[in-house]
């Protein structure tokens, strides 16, 4: 057991570790029995099934003619079609009986127009029959042998007719960003299903789109079921040809990343860096790096040299010069070294650093690297760092974003590929990454930063920070001393959203709770008329061009997100060997919201409501890096990092729940009983990475897209642990069925709400004296792809987890963490002796 040594400050006490004290027992939840029943009104069979019948003859001729197209291509993949259903308004279509593995039919995408289900279901060749019998059936009136209904009539009297896909069937995207004309050449991304091999299936399309004109890049991004390349044509061509439309699963708009901000330049003043260098104690040995994955840096800096060399700068396109002509990237490194100069500049106190710089230039410019996908750029450039420097303890920070928030929170391929290098799914989880990934800005218009805060409640977070697995960094601000000469007076109070912070506030509540934390992002001025970015309300950072001057103005959720790197990189140095995602753990678990923050949701009358808005405009608030790096007397972290398997496959039968993990805590009961009703906090964290399956049919169920999921529960005082249990099995019966069961513990901030994305947390609230009795925690599955998705044979994979339980009792002066100690040294005595 480590972190034990004697520490003589009531402060600053090491984390108390744990490591893997989870007792695995089974766990297996009830049967759903079938999930909700579908309110769907009965259609008349005669009518309804000649007119399906109609629709049937129409996509058999379709066939035909593709199969003649066909016969002018040497093929590798198998020959189908795409057929879209379409239900009737407001009923929900029981999409995933559509689909049928047997026979190779497999549902490619889901998506909503107005009140209506579309989906859109690959056939292969010769098995179009198989809906032909289910109208048969439903016009028959099919029964089994024991007189029960087996006439599909669910299914069928929900679909209102189907078709032959055409173009605007496979669009995914925005409506709004559909091609307007039909020879616009644009850049599109084309997702591809994969079927029985996808070399095959890549080979085709390439195959029939080059004959059509259109511009297939050799670029490609792999999932477990889908493939996405980047293609350049227009609307025509892709209309021409049902045989390559039968090849794609959905389309969507390429992105590109974001215009960078203005750099807003101070005079150079070399002494001020001579200075800040001489009072600097920069570590040795093995340490961590901050990643910066950018527009480059330049090393040559007189506040970057001593961090970083030539050497640990690289470039996904060889072609490059390793110099950041941008600026973007030497900004970043420098408020990931150094945080806000600003302050560095102004103290007298030596500053200590304890971690190092390498930086990847994956961009020169906005619009740069076109036909490629930016999941796929930004794998090159986690590669090229990896590869150079395989053994580096590094924190990867990326503060580039596409221009708009039109995914909602929905999985893109770039946002799937940071959750797939996150979980480094295709290493076998050997080597988990921690990220932190900018929200994206608000539009910088002067007329919608004046309607602050409610511009930024309408401006959705940024693709790629919708990601599960990355640390998603939004902006706060403390900055409202203007020193310029001016009439402009701070936009936002201190403490509050940053006026240039996106929000996840109109995203559906299923959806990942972003952004998960916010750091120092400036302010602006405004006045009667105007808005505008004043330098003494940004950061202060490196400047690219020494020759023209030392620092450069800096803002938004760019910077955030470089001080949020800097904070891991702290983290990392401190406690080496905690995984990547009790680094994610311990900085979400640091944060606390700011008085004024709470001035933001005065609308909302309960307390879980406050708080279930804030986490969506500001996550879980600033972290804080004393609390994140040490313990004390009277509030303290018991820190866990264990393996679970959520799933198993018993023979002859369907994937299920296999485990679940049961945590007994070296719990300060005696202290806790002593203080009766004084108030304690509890604050649980949990993180893990999940591997992600993008593709829009994820619309049927938010359990497509994560490959797992995981719950905490914590033991309630008037519960015996056989009943705890009983507990847990009620609540994943709810979850599976969709609905949600009440937590029945009002004293917790968020309650069920917290279980968004792969890292949860909440704080609870109340006696010291009911907290006693809860030093038990459970650790559980919930659905995931791993489990629903059975040709791909994940069920048996092991799962890591990491666990922060914190006890705190802020007003009192009380040694909980000497006791907690002591209960660990019994344990192991006991465990000794036996």
């Amino acid at each position: 057991m480590e972190n034990k040594s004697e520490v003589n400050s009531k402060n600053n006490k090491p984390h108390i570790f744990l490591g893997s004290t989870g007792k695995a027992e089974n766990y297996t939840s009830p049967s759903t029995g079938g999930g909700k029943k579908l309110a769907i009104p009965p259609q008349i069979r005669e009518t309804h099934s000649q007119h399906l019948l109609n629709n049937l003859a129409t996509v058999s001729a379709s066939i035909s003619s593709q199969k003649n197209e066909a016969d002018s291509y040497e093929l590798e993949s198998k020959l189908g079609i795409q057929v879209v259903f379409e239900s009737f308004d407001g009923v929900e279509m029981a999409i995933e009986s559509l689909a049928d593995a047997r026979k190779g039919i497999e549902l490619l995408n889901v998506k909503r127009v107005g009140e209506q289900v579309i989906a859109t279901v690959f056939i292969p060749e010769g098995k179009l029959t198989a809906f032909e019998t289910k109208i048969q059936d439903y016009i028959a009136h099919k029964k089994n042998k024991k007189g029960g209904p087996i006439d599909n009539q669910k299914l069928i009297d929900a679909i209102k007719s189907f078709k032959v896909a055409a173009l605007e069937a496979l669009w995914s995207d925005d409506e709004l960003l559909f091609p307007q004309t039909d020879t616009e050449n644009i850049w599109w991304e084309v997702w591809l299903p994969v079927f029985d091999d996808r070399q095959a299936v890549i080979h085709d399309f390439t195959l029939i789109a080059t004959e059509l004109g259109i511009e297939v890049t050799p670029y490609q991004l792999n999932f477990p079921e889908r493939t996405v390349v980047h293609v350049h044509g227009c609307k025509q061509q892709f209309s021409s040809s049902t045989l390559l439309l039968s090849l794609v699963s959905e389309l969507r708009l390429a992105k590109e990343t974001a215009e960078f901000f203005d750099d807003l330049g101070i005079t150079d003043q070399r002494e001020w860096s001579e200075e800040l260098i001489l009072r600097l104690n920069v570590a040795e040995g093995d340490l961590p790096y901050v990643c910066i994955l950018d527009t480059g840096v330049n090393p040559e800096h007189p506040l970057l040299s001593p961090f970083t060399t030539p050497g640990d700068q690289f470039v996904v396109e060889p072609t490059w010069t390793m110099s950041d002509d941008n600026g973007h990237g030497t900004e970043m490194a420098g408020l990931a070294i150094w945080g806000d100069l600003t302050d560095a500049l102004q103290s007298s106190d030596p500053i200590n650093i304890n971690h190092r710089l390498e930086s990847v230039k994956v961009l020169r410019y906005s619009g740069d690297n076109k036909g490629k996908p930016l999941g796929l750029i930004t794998t090159d450039g986690v590669s090229e760092a990896e590869i150079k420097n395989p053994t580096r303890n590094r924190v990867f920070s990326m503060s580039l974003a596409s221009k708009d928030g039109r995914d909602r929170g929905r999985p893109s391929s770039w946002s799937s590929a940071l959750d797939s290098l996150a979980a480094d799914d295709l290493g076998d989880n050997l080597n988990p990454r921690l990220f932190s990934v900018c929200a994206g800005n608000t539009y910088d218009l002067q007329e919608d930063l004046r309607e602050y805060p409610q511009s930024n409640e309408l401006q959705d977070i940024h693709d790629p920070a919708q990601a599960w697995n990355v640390l998603t960094v939004g902006a706060y601000t403390n900055k409202v001393k203007i020193t310029e000469a001016t009439s402009y007076i701070p936009l936002a109070k201190a403490g509050s959203l940053s006026p240039h912070s996106s929000t996840s506030v109109l995203w559906d509540n299923n959806m990942p709770i972003k952004p998960e934390i916010v750091f120092e992002g400036g302010n602006v001025g405004v006045d009667n008329d105007t808005c505008f970015t004043l330098s003494s309300l940004m950061l202060l950072s490196t400047y690219s061009d020494i020759s023209q001057r030392l620092f450069s103005s800096t803002n938004a959720t760019s910077a955030a997100t470089a001080l949020a790197a800097r904070f891991n990189a702290q983290l990392c140095s401190q406690y080496p060997d905690y995984w990547p995602e009790t680094i994610r753990a311990l900085t979400v678990h640091s944060a606390n919201w700011t008085d004024e923050m709470f001035n933001l949701v005065t609308a909302e009358k309960t307390d879980k409501q406050k708080a279930k808005r804030l986490v969506r405009l500001v996550g879980y608030g600033v972290p804080s890096l004393n609390k994140a790096l040490w313990s004390a007397n009277n509030s303290l972290s018991l820190i866990v990092q264990d393996t679970i398997q959520p799933y198993e496959k018993k023979k002859g039968k369907q994937p299920s729940t296999k485990d679940m993990h049961i945590h007994d805590l070296p719990w300060p009961k005696d202290i806790l009983l002593q203080l009766g009703d004084a108030d304690v906090e509890m604050t649980v964290t949990l993180s893990y990475f999940i591997e992600p399956n993008p593709s829009s049919r994820n619309v049927s169920g938010k359990y497509s897209y994560p490959s797992h999921q995981l719950r905490f529960d914590v033991k309630r005082p008037d519960e015996s642990t056989k009943q705890f249990k009983a507990r847990l099995n009620l609540k994943a019966r709810a979850e599976e069925l969709g609905t949600t069961s009440s937590n029945g513990d009002s004293n917790w901030q968020l309650g069920n709400y917290r279980n968004k994305g792969s890292i949860h947390k909440d704080v609870w609230k109340g006696s010291a004296a009911e907290l006693a009795e809860r030093g038990q925690i459970a650790i559980y599955p919930a659905m995931g792809w791993w489990r629903t998705r059975t040709k791909l044979q994940h069920w048996d994979k092991q799962a890591r987890y990491a666990l922060i339980i914190s006890i705190a009792a802020p007003e009192i002066d009380v040694d909980i963490y000497t006791e907690v100690l002591a209960n660990i040294d019994t344990e192991i005595t006991t465990s000794v002796s036996v």
